[in-house]
């Protein structure tokens, strides 16, 4: 399953690269979003009703009915996006070396580890919601997905609005100024966690804003990373995947790590996480040129690789 979903995300992105331009591609991956953003957030839900209503088994079931409409799918209806005259062929130390000038990119990382990070704020959200929600607040399960589900759309919502601006403003200028609303929201949130005001609301209004402006974060930030390296796409993808889900792991195992040792139940844990990973991501960004990206050195290494391997 692993192998698989690592397959489609990393294809999915690589020709996105492929068949658009920066600003077209900011529009497609806003729409991407709707699948690959939504996907940790609904997923617990659809496991929990089936595993309530239906019975565990019931969740494999739909594993392998998706597993198969995405294999149908993609034999009719997917075609090539790469043309036979940029195909090259990697053998495993080349692709190596690839992966190595990818870490090696100063401007590569910073996108990288900028949405990285923010994805881990999200899993922090995904991780810590059920516990603060229904341990703190006493929201039942059968009202769980009352308040889950506007932060939902409010990612989905962003992703639109970002898709339809992305050719109208420079999506630089966009995502750092996303980037400190979500560095105040995070701050508020833990603010509020840590004197209770507020109450619920004190918690889910700006925690509503964090998670609703990665709807701007993770297509743009996947296009500034990816737009230097068309050359090599499918390893640009491979490795942003590989870092967002390394370091997205990193932020839940924090959450509940730190939630099993509270005796008091407290949103602390997942108001924390969250902040330090907005703030963080924020201090990435600043750390990238706001103009026109600069010349990577390592450009001109995959031009040379790739000459070499011609």
């Amino acid at each position: 399953q692993a192998l698989g979903g690592c397959a489609e995300m990393v294809i999915a992105r690589a020709v996105v690269r492929d068949l658009f331009d920066d600003k077209q591609a900011a529009k497609v991956f806003s729409s991407l979003m709707l699948v690959m953003g939504l996907a940790p957030i609904l997923a617990p839900l659809v496991g929990g009703f089936l595993a309530v209503h239906v019975e565990w088994r019931a969740i494999f079931w739909l594993i392998s009915l998706a597993g198969m409409a995405t294999l149908v799918t993609t034999t009719f209806l997917f075609r090539e996006s790469l043309p036979v005259e940029r195909r090259v062929r990697h053998s495993p130390r080349e692709i190596l070396s690839t992966y190595l000038l990818l870490l090696r990119s100063p401007t590569y990382m910073l996108h990288a580890m900028t949405v990285s990070i923010s994805l881990a704020g999200l899993f922090a959200y995904v991780g810590g919601s059920p516990y603060v929600f229904q341990k703190i607040f006493h929201i039942s399960e059968a009202h769980f997905a009352f308040f889950f589900g506007p932060i939902a759309a409010g990612l989905i919502g962003m992703s639109q609005v970002n898709g339809a601006i992305a050719g109208k403003f420079d999506i630089r200028s966009i995502l750092r100024s996303v980037l400190m609303i979500q560095a105040v929201a995070g701050a508020i949130l833990l603010t509020n966690a840590m004197t209770g005001f507020g109450g619920f609301w004190g918690i889910y209004v700006p925690l509503w804003f964090v998670i609703a402006s990665m709807g701007f974060v993770f297509p743009n930030t996947t296009v500034l990373a990816m737009s230097p390296h068309a050359r090599i796409a499918g390893s640009a993808s491979a490795v942003l995947g590989f870092l967002q889900f390394g370091v997205s792991a990193i932020g839940g195992l924090v959450v509940s790590s730190l939630q099993n040792a509270q005796t008091i139940p407290t949103a602390l844990p997942m108001a924390g996480s969250i902040a330090v990973c907005s703030a963080l991501a924020l201090g990435i960004n600043l750390m990238t040129h706001s103009g026109p990206t600069p010349a990577d050195p390592c450009e001109e290494a995959e031009g040379s690789l790739l000459a070499a391997e011609h």
